[in-house]
């Protein structure tokens, strides 16, 4: 969905004008990890940071720009991560390959206990996606299934929507007859030029049982935080008759076909706009008011939403306090590379492949954008607004250490020692 930005509205600037009272009206929703996150955000691009010194080759003319936090969450930065991995991706690609986006969707009622469990939660998400889809592709189609998944935490509306898109090859070496290359292909009461990966029923199911027994066992080995309105699920018993009725609901799992005239790229390209960045950009902002912002959603029920659109107005604390839900817990890895992508694999599978199709190397892909200098600055964007050519780095002053800043005497003054 696009809709034009608003003149001076950045998600950032607004994150950082409320970012204070949020604190104080939702202390519990705030850990050590959510308001390091929100310092940095803060503290992005300003003197803190360092700054690199351009300067233009012809008539002299200099600026300074100020470096950038490198959050991952950050609105304003990591466009270098998502390029990279836009990058890396794209050289898995082979030509001539049907390449489908699966998608695993948690149900919306677990929501709250994923809220309070990310770590484990979204990791038994990652497993039970990739082993539903390895079973499903070598019980169908007999070929060796690879995948590239990606989370994404969150709907239109900023709330907690769990989900996991995957990039799965339509194709690979036969798992019963080696040396040989199997295709995807549709049962033969199908169309048999139809795209197709595998019975989307028969993922669906599998999906929800692998889930399950992983949220049982979790449950089992007392990895788990429920306290609190949850701590009554602590025992066994309770536990296993509150997950009953998820297992005669049907759950989400969508295969999406390559769209026409479009290549695998493309699908690599949209997926890594989950990448990096947070859970909304500044061109979906429409207003900003009286302590309410306001902001475009696509509306419908059906994969993807539709092309209409819906103004949703928060508070801007509200604002902040569902951005904040969408920030992952340290160290965790949102993106996942299985069976053949893996980087165990990754090299002997990619060369069989080629083998077996008789091409010489992956396809090649330019990048999406410029990767970032040093503190996150994209040295290219920087003209001389006199001559109109590339300026060029004279001086630097490289960003110090998160936690000198975050212990020294420019952190915010809500941000804690951790």
């Amino acid at each position: 969905m696009e809709h034009a930005p608003a003149t001076g509205l950045r998600v950032a600037s607004i994150i950082r004008q409320y970012t204070e009272q949020f604190l104080r009206d939702h202390p519990q929703q705030a850990p050590a990890h959510v308001k390091s996150t929100l310092a940095k955000l803060a503290l992005c691009r300003t003197s803190v940071m360092g700054y690199h010194k351009y300067q233009c080759a012809q008539c002299h003319y200099e600026t300074d720009v100020y470096n950038s936090c490198g959050d991952r969450h950050c609105p304003q930065c990591s466009g270098a991560k998502r390029a990279d991995w836009l990058d890396s991706t794209a050289k898995l690609l082979l030509p001539n390959l049907d390449y489908f986006q699966v998608v695993f969707t948690m149900p919306d009622q677990l929501s709250s206990l994923t809220l309070g469990n990310r770590r484990a939660m979204f990791a038994l998400l990652f497993r039970s996606a990739w082993q539903s889809l390895k079973t499903v592709i070598c019980a169908e189609q007999q070929f060796e299934p690879a995948a590239a998944m990606v989370l994404h935490t969150w709907n239109q509306k900023l709330d907690a929507h769990v989900h996991v898109h995957a990039l799965v090859p339509g194709g690979g070496p036969s798992i019963v007859r080696p040396g040989t290359w199997k295709k995807s292909l549709p049962p033969a009461h199908e169309n048999q030029r139809r795209a197709w990966l595998v019975d989307a029923d028969v993922l669906r199911v599998k999906f929800r049982d692998c889930f399950l027994r992983g949220l049982r066992l979790l449950h089992r080995r007392g990895e788990l935080k429920l306290s609190g309105e949850w701590e009554w699920l602590n025992d066994r018993n309770a536990f296993d008759a509150w997950l009953k009725p998820f297992e005669e609901i049907s759950w989400v799992t969508y295969i999406e076909k390559p769209p026409e005239n479009s290549a695998p790229q493309h699908v690599v390209k949209y997926l890594a706009r989950y990448m990096t960045g947070g859970p909304i950009s500044d061109r979906r902002l429409v207003r900003h008011s009286d302590g309410v912002v306001t902001f475009a959603a696509r509306v419908g029920r059906t994969h993807g939403g539709s092309d209409e659109t819906s103004e949703v107005p928060l508070t801007g604390t509200e604002f902040v306090r569902r951005w904040c839900l969408h920030i992952l817990p340290k160290g965790f890895t949102k993106t996942r590379r299985f069976g053949g992508f893996s980087p165990q694999q990754r090299k002997r599978y990619l060369a069989e492949c080629c083998s077996l199709l008789s091409i010489n190397e992956p396809m090649k892909t330019e990048n999406a954008q410029p990767a970032e200098a040093s503190g996150g600055e994209d040295a290219s964007a920087h003209l001389c607004p006199n001559c109109h050519i590339a300026l060029c780095c004279v001086f630097r002053i490289d960003r110090p250490g998160w936690r000198t800043i975050l212990r020294g005497p420019h952190r915010p003054v809500w941000c804690d020692d951790g």
